[in-house]
């Protein structure tokens, strides 16, 4: 009787299986599934935490918050949070929200916040506004990134100090053998010829060195740095992860990032390695916009 047992409860564990619907799975950078727990418990151990999202996926957004409400609590509230949708010639703005200075109409309307700032990024900041944590503006001013991108990135010297003080010191180095910007180039095909695709790399150059030079002068010891950014800025630890460590010295980086699978019951290899923590979500899930 025990072998018909044995295959009947196997195909009931089959048929279960078959009938759940996670919406997600967690693994780590060799593909093996952990825990929320687990990626919980590591973060603390962080000095800066990349949290790379896919922009429209829900889930992303989600255990953002999680993760920064379970961070802010478990640190005694010695938590910074910084984000690429806030541009630094805006922190004014932002700060002078955290602090009930202006309104949230105001704030909302000269901030230059991203279409889908109500449902995914607003959660945050009035995280960060009921908890009194720091709200870095991390990245530069998208004019500036346009202008690299048309005119290349000698147009950025001849900028007043002032319009300079928005962006990470001039001269930016960018090294183009970086994979991630190779795998960007290849994306390009070319499309506009050679200087357009230069161009490009070097736009993400600057934003990549700005966010990272805007987390390195804001880090505090003792506190975490939680940053929320595309996966892209910081997935295999380059881009502005990489900025980071040429302005400051950080023992502790820890790096998620968002992947999407048509089955997220194992890893796949591609994704593998892009991040300490990959979140796969289904690709099927529906989506902020």
């Amino acid at each position: 009787m025990k072998p018909i047992f044995s295959i009947l409860f196997g195909l009931v564990l089959s048929v279960a299986s078959a009938q759940d619907k996670p919406a997600y799975r967690i693994f780590d950078q060799n593909g093996k599934e952990v825990s929320y727990a687990q990626l919980l418990k590591t973060s603390k151990k962080s000095d800066v935490v990349f949290f790379g999202e896919q922009h429209n996926n829900p889930i992303s957004h989600w255990l953002q918050i999680e993760l920064a409400q379970d961070l802010e609590k478990e640190n005694n509230g010695k938590l910074i949070m910084g984000a690429e949708m806030f541009e630094r010639d805006n922190q004014a703005i932002l700060t002078e929200y955290l602090n009930g200075q202006i309104s949230t109409k105001n704030f909302e309307e000269e901030a230059r916040i991203w279409d889908n700032y109500a449902t995914d990024y607003k959660p945050l900041v009035e995280l960060a506004k009921s908890k009194k944590l720091p709200f870095i503006a991390t990245n530069v001013p998208r004019r500036y990134a346009n202008m690299v991108y048309k005119q290349g990135i000698e147009s950025l010297n001849p900028l007043s100090s002032e319009a300079k003080a928005w962006i990470a010191p001039l001269p930016i180095e960018v090294d183009m053998n970086l994979p991630s910007y190779v795998s960007m180039a290849k994306m390009m095909g070319g499309h506009g010829g050679d200087a357009a695709t230069t161009n490009l790399v070097k736009s993400q150059a600057v934003k990549d060195a700005t966010m990272g030079y805007s987390i390195a002068q804001n880090l505090k010891k003792g506190y975490i740095f939680l940053h929320f950014n595309g996966a892209y800025h910081s997935d295999l630890k380059e881009g502005t992860v990489w900025y980071l460590r040429k302005y400051a010295s950080v023992k502790d980086i820890l790096t998620i990032s968002t992947v999407e699978q048509d089955n997220i019951d194992k890893l796949e290899d591609e994704n593998r390695s892009k991040a300490d923590f990959i979140i796969c979500v289904p690709t099927k899930m529906t989506k902020t916009y």
